[in-house]
């Protein structure tokens, strides 16, 4: 009981804190409306912003485009995923490794996505394989850096005790190294989330692939018509999906914080 309703409180709480965020953004939002600093189709009221969301949640073409979006958010981070979790292993015990592909690795991490866009336009068309290649180039590094900042913490004396036990190789990564760096692991995914997620809103921005609805087309249509209700509505959708994931990922990491002792818990609980 006493567990619960700590969880209610707990979960109270961060929803107090947040509306009460909500609200101070939208009441200054009005005031700066108000005072006529831009002109109305400039920048639009919140009443006016919320009846054009309403209309595009309404609208099946925004679903339609959101499905678009997500689908390729899952299909490039589930590549980012399995390449940085290779490569992360990789080099998490191989010091020569490391030393030559580390700083590529490090450098491909801090490397603005929209640079990879020419060379992927001219590399794969106007295709959604180049926003798809964007994404995994620069999600992939956070994952493997957060396999390699995981391994790192592992206490030595662990690892001399899985060696005398008779783990080597593959059983070594599977039993010992990767369930050791989860912790830090699930932080690399949650960088490298914020990355791809990034990317593809860039991606969706430059590569308009025919045809095809996605949310960045949305966004692209409201700028060519200078439809500010339209894209600000656009831009609370990406950032309430940003929020949600950013949700999720939260919720596994004190998940497995808690599983593996290390979340720090009151006595009540």
């Amino acid at each position: 009981m006493r567990r619960g309703g700590a969880a209610v409180r707990s979960v109270l709480a961060v929803l107090t804190a947040r509306i009460a965020a909500v609200a101070a953004v939208l009441t200054g939002w009005q005031l700066l409306y108000l005072s006529g600093w831009r002109p109305s189709f400039v920048l639009p009221s919140p009443g006016a912003v919320a009846a054009n969301l309403w209309m595009q949640l309404h609208d099946p073409t925004t679903w339609a485009a959101i499905g678009t979006t997500m689908g390729r958010a899952l299909a490039g981070f589930g590549l980012a995923l399995l390449v940085g979790t290779v490569v992360g292993a990789a080099l998490a015990r191989n010091t020569f490794l490391r030393s030559v592909i580390g700083p590529v690795v490090t450098g491909l991490q801090t490397m603005p996505a929209i640079a990879w866009f020419p060379f992927a336009i001219i590399f794969f068309g106007l295709d959604t394989s180049a926003i798809l290649f964007v994404i995994v180039i620069g999600a992939a590094p956070s994952v493997a850096m957060g396999v390699m900042a995981g391994a790192d913490q592992i206490p030595p004396l662990l690892l001399r005790a899985a060696k005398t036990m008779g783990l080597r190789r593959f059983a070594l990564y599977r039993h010992v190294i990767l369930p050791g760096s989860l912790p830090t692991f699930v932080g690399g995914l949650r960088q490298g989330w914020a990355f791809a997620w990034r990317s593809l809103m860039a991606g969706e921005l430059v590569v308009l692939v025919a045809g095809t609805a996605s949310i960045g087309v949305l966004l692209d249509n409201a700028q060519n018509l200078s439809d500010m209700p339209s894209a600000i509505s656009i831009m609370i959708v990406i950032l309430l999906i940003g929020i949600v994931v950013d949700t999720a990922f939260d919720a596994l990491d004190r998940w497995i914080r808690r599983r593996w002792g290390l979340l720090v818990t009151s006595e009540r609980d």
